[in-house]
């Protein structure tokens, strides 16, 4: 059986010279690489007690559903600020060059809730950092993070210091 790695496409040089690219849709393209990534992040989240998955937009969404559906939880989006119908509540977090602000519904994690986090990768964690400041605005409690994929060399999860932070597969550079 190959291991998830194997599934993952390298592109050297992309999208600046210097940097490799770790591409997670060849895992989505595979139906086994793609079963694969699902279980591997399922059994991270073995005997942990928690109410709801929370996915970033738009890999963790990917991600987190089929988690969601396979343990019988509610999935709650977080997505780019403009993009949800009703009360939202946002955090804006900074980008290489820039800013950007997330959304979720007001009423999507209720107090006291045990909340996991599911993104497809981890660079900078500023992303998913500024999804953590939302659930525990909204008054939930995260217990674990998880990620298909980590760039550890680019010090993501210290910024997530604070957390249960867990990759099924970690790159040791950028």
């Amino acid at each position: 059986m190959k291991k998830l790695e194997e599934y993952v496409a390298s592109i050297p040089d992309f999208p600046e010279p210097g940097i490799i690219f770790r591409d997670v849709t060849s895992i989505l393209q595979d139906a086994d690489g793609l079963q694969l990534a699902i279980d591997s992040l399922q059994k991270l989240l073995e005997g942990l007690d928690f109410d709801v998955i929370v996915g970033a937009e738009s890999r963790g969404f990917i991600f987190g559903m089929p988690l969601a559906y396979n343990l019988k939880k509610p999935f709650v989006l977080v997505r780019k600020k403009g993009k949800l119908p009703r009360e939202t509540i946002s955090e804006k977090y900074d980008l290489e060059y820039g800013s950007a602000e997330i959304e979720m519904h007001r009423d999507s994690i209720k107090p006291g809730q045990k909340v996991v986090i599911v993104d497809d990768l981890i660079a900078t964690g500023g992303t998913i950092e500024a999804a953590a400041r939302l659930v525990e605005r909204l008054g939930g409690e995260i217990v674990k993070i998880v990620f298909v994929m980590e760039l550890a060399g680019l010090k993501g999860r210290e910024k997530l210091a604070k957390y249960d932070v867990e990759s099924v597969i970690v790159y040791e550079g950028k």
